[in-house]
């Protein structure tokens, strides 16, 4: 029987390496963290995807089922999947070559604001998190939550890297920017 749970890792598996090819494809890096800095975020975010997808954790309250399994969800779970997947892929087109792993300026880097970046400022992650909670709904056990709000801390510390130099690289065209649109979920103006 196949489950939303594997049907949910093999869209991660692809997602990923769709996502490795395409990193071959972008500009040269201007300015960058250390690599150091960079564990700030990156420890979060592996420590989450290892929660996830980790076959090899043998701790009980981890695996803990929060909620009973069911067809309906399973499908909820492959659709909320997908739909983060294709969020963040949308925004990744739209950054075109300016997209980076690591928070950076690259040469003749561009403020980008259509798009989904006219709903939000890092869609990207956005799209990854709706990802993380389809494939937690599948998961279902303590570690996927969990798992969930590893990355969401290790992105909202990464946003806040790149939007020190997207205000050292745009200054009051990105304030303004910012002040229109929220950083992971759209800023709704009365």
């Amino acid at each position: 029987m196949i489950t939303g749970w594997r049907v949910c890792s093999y869209l991660w598996l692809t997602f990923f390496v769709l996502w490795m090819v395409a990193a071959l494809f972008t500009k040269r890096s201007a300015v960058r963290i250390s690599w150091q800095r960079g564990l700030r975020y990156g420890i979060p975010v592996v420590l989450g995807y290892y929660l996830m997808f980790s076959l090899k954790i043998d701790m009980p309250w981890l695996q803990h089922r929060l909620f009973p399994r069911s067809e309906s969800l399973d499908i909820s779970a492959i659709v909320i999947t997908i739909a983060g997947m294709l969020f963040a892929a949308w925004a990744r087109i739209y950054l075109g070559r300016n997209w980076s792993s690591a928070p950076m300026i690259r040469e003749r880097h561009e403020l980008i604001r259509s798009g989904p970046y006219r709903l939000v400022r890092h869609p990207i992650y956005t799209g990854i998190l709706l990802a993380m909670v389809g494939t937690f709904l599948a998961n279902g056990k303590v570690r996927g939550l969990l798992a969930v709000l590893l990355v969401w801390l290790g992105w909202t510390i990464k946003s806040r890297m790149e939007e020190e130099f997207m205000v050292q690289s745009f200054g009051d065209q990105y304030e303004e920017y910012r002040r229109r649109t929220g950083a992971l979920l759209p800023k709704f103006h009365s």
